[in-house]
């Protein structure tokens, strides 16, 4: 069984912002699977169902994203799920707008909600997915930027974006990381 965890803030004052990029993929996959997420535990909203013929868990922490570690890590200790069957999906401002990075294992890089799930599981081996959202311009302040939603312009990169994270998931729910990695890095 996987857990895949889309990272985002839990009040609809947040929906659509470059933070909530995770929430953004747990939707389409589960639109795409029929599974819903909408049971609450385990500090968040989840869904159990199957993606090309493997269990999976959809899990949108309900904690803010500094706590994402706390749903995470009840998530995984209830169903026995090791670290290296957890998927993690989040946004990266260093990234370009759409852009992906897929890792098997690697620190927060200055992410909060990722520092806070390697504290909570104790390791940083864990798949994660990092989403570009384009850097915060100069001047402008690193959390009003990650809270603000994405240009009109942007708009279409970030659906080619949200399309290839979920693609990506596919292939990783069947252990084929190192694919995903290769047909979806950088672009």
């Amino acid at each position: 069984m996987k857990l895949i965890v889309g990272l985002g803030n839990p009040t609809p004052q947040y929906a659509g912002t470059r933070h909530n990029v995770g929430f953004e993929v747990i939707d389409i996959i589960s639109d795409q699977y029929n599974i819903e997420v909408g049971a609450a535990k385990y500090k968040g909203l989840y869904g159990k169902g199957k993606i090309n013929g493997q269990s999976v868990i959809l899990l949108k922490p309900m904690t803010f994203m500094n706590l994402s570690g706390e749903s995470v890590v009840a998530a995984a200790n209830y169903y026995k799920i090791v670290p290296e069957d957890i998927i993690v999906i989040y946004d990266d401002i260093n990234l370009d707008v759409g852009r992906l990075r897929i890792r098997e294992k690697g620190s927060a890089g200055g992410h909060n909600g990722i520092k806070n799930i390697i504290a909570h599981l104790g390791t940083d081996e864990f798949p994660r997915i990092r989403v570009g959202v384009g850097m915060k311009p100069p001047r402008m302040d690193l959390a009003d930027y990650v809270l603000s939603r994405f240009l009109k312009e942007e708009q279409d990169k970030m659906i080619l974006g949200y399309e290839k994270a979920c693609k990506a998931v596919e292939l990783m729910v069947m252990d084929e990381a190192a694919k995903a990695m290769n047909e979806y890095n950088g672009k």
